[in-house]
């Protein structure tokens, strides 16, 4: 397994990692594209990272953390689908799955959208299990929400 280099968003001294994130978050989650302002903002409230080999950007990640008086947090990783089987997920998932473990997170949950099939084998074989299925207003695929036994 290659190891990738994974690099917090807003460690950077320009915003090219907040790019790099949403191009992955909208190449995956295409019915929900963010504009680099909410992206910006959601890089505020949020724990967010993108994952690189060499200097090609192969995925990202998001930790919601707790909330206050809470300890679930929510853990997404993400990778373009031309680099998944190659481990690189699992490297993305671990990373961040030990940061919502840093904030104090005791429940993890995460979110899939329907239509990716392979992002919900490689929840379920991580052992989360479903909890909810949605639309969002004006969509027509699902979101899951999972939650780790």
């Amino acid at each position: 397994m290659t190891d990738l280099r994974i690099v917090r968003v807003d460690d950077t001294a320009d915003d090219s990692a907040l790019v790099n994130w949403r191009h992955v978050h909208n190449t995956i989650i295409p019915t929900a594209v963010l504009s680099h302002a909410e992206t910006a903002e959601r890089a505020r409230r949020n724990r967010l990272a993108v994952a690189c080999l060499d200097e090609v950007t192969v995925g990202c990640s998001t930790v919601r953390p707790p909330a206050p008086g809470s300890s679930v947090a929510t853990v997404i990783a993400r990778v373009l689908p031309e680099y998944r089987g190659r481990g690189f997920g699992e490297q993305v998932y671990a990373r961040a799955l030990a940061e919502a473990r840093e904030l104090g997170a005791e429940v993890i949950e995460t979110c899939v959208l329907e239509t990716n099939p392979e992002g919900l084998r490689f929840a379920r074989a991580r052992g989360f299990t479903e909890t909810e299925r949605y639309v969002l207003p004006g969509d027509t695929v699902a979101f899951i929400d999972l939650r780790l036994a």
